[in-house]
């Protein structure tokens, strides 16, 4: 299993809660899970990453950018570097690397993730999931904004399976470059994604593979009340905290999940300080 993170220094922890998360709750048989996080020189805590992975039964791999990469590219205060990262990641991976799954930070594990991994992507880019609602109006202004008419809907990129193989053959990097100088964009990645590749997306349940915790109620109603907390923690593999109220900051006890989050986190601190003896 490949897996790929892109952070900064803020979220080191928080990537090896999720990693943590995932040894405890997903079924290896035995196989290498190899960790690569995208880093640039502004990144200072890849010894602790090692170190931690080293404990979790990980293989850990840098992915240094270097200063001249993407030199070519339309950057502004708006449009940084980063937002780059994971959907040029191809360029810098190994080239013997056919599928990885790229996974944001603010993720816990809870059921096995095999069955994301092993999810069929002939014909496909990418799989990631639409992030339920209500109504459908988010998505309809979506594809008009974006002019992607014929995509099932907008994608959320946090978790973003890759068939690296058909990435490297179909997306290039002026293609990116000369849409992002071209379009004024919210959520510049995602939007790019959306834009460019939404109809070579394989669009799996977001209520298993990205359940958007602020949600519960909406996939509740949607549902028919089957999506039920208890259903939940039976069946969902990916539980996305997004939003700015994340689960790891003090003071915060915004919704069922918070306190999840931070027994996991916790659980994470403790295996590493008992492994490791130091700070995590």
């Amino acid at each position: 299993m490949n897996l790929l993170f892109s952070i900064d220094d803020r979220f080191y922890q928080q990537l090896l809660t999720t990693l943590y998360s995932i040894k405890l709750n997903s079924s290896f048989a035995g196989e290498e899970v190899n960790v690569y996080v995208i880093a640039n020189g502004q990144f200072h805590y890849s010894a602790q990453l090692a170190a931690g992975c080293q404990r979790l039964g990980m293989h850990y791999h840098e992915v240094p950018i270097p200063d001249t990469a993407f030199q070519n590219a339309p950057v502004t205060d708006r449009y940084p570097l980063t937002i780059y990262y994971r959907l040029l990641a191809h360029l810098y991976l190994p080239k013997d690397l056919h599928r990885i799954l790229y996974l944001d930070a603010d993720i816990l594990c809870i059921n096995d993730l095999r069955s994301l991994y092993n999810t069929n992507l002939t014909g496909y880019l990418y799989a990631s999931a639409i992030h339920t609602n209500l109504t459908n109006a988010t998505e309809v202004i979506n594809k008009i904004r974006l002019q992607n008419f014929d995509a099932d809907g907008y994608y959320n990129s946090g978790v973003l399976l890759m068939n690296l193989d058909e990435i490297r053959s179909h997306v290039q990097p002026d293609d990116i470059f000369n849409y992002i100088r071209s379009h004024v964009l919210l959520l510049p990645d995602q939007d790019v994604l959306n834009a460019l590749y939404g109809h070579h997306i394989k669009s799996v349940p977001d209520e298993l593979y990205n359940f958007d915790v602020r949600n519960l109620r909406i996939y509740e109603t949607i549902s028919m009340g089957v999506d039920t907390l208890d259903w939940v923690m039976k069946n969902t593999v990916l539980l996305h905290y997004c939003g700015r109220q994340k689960p790891w900051l003090e003071n915060i006890n915004h919704g069922k999940f918070t306190a999840l989050y931070k027994n996991y986190f916790q659980m994470t601190k403790k295996f590493l300080l008992g492994q490791q003896g130091r700070d995590f």
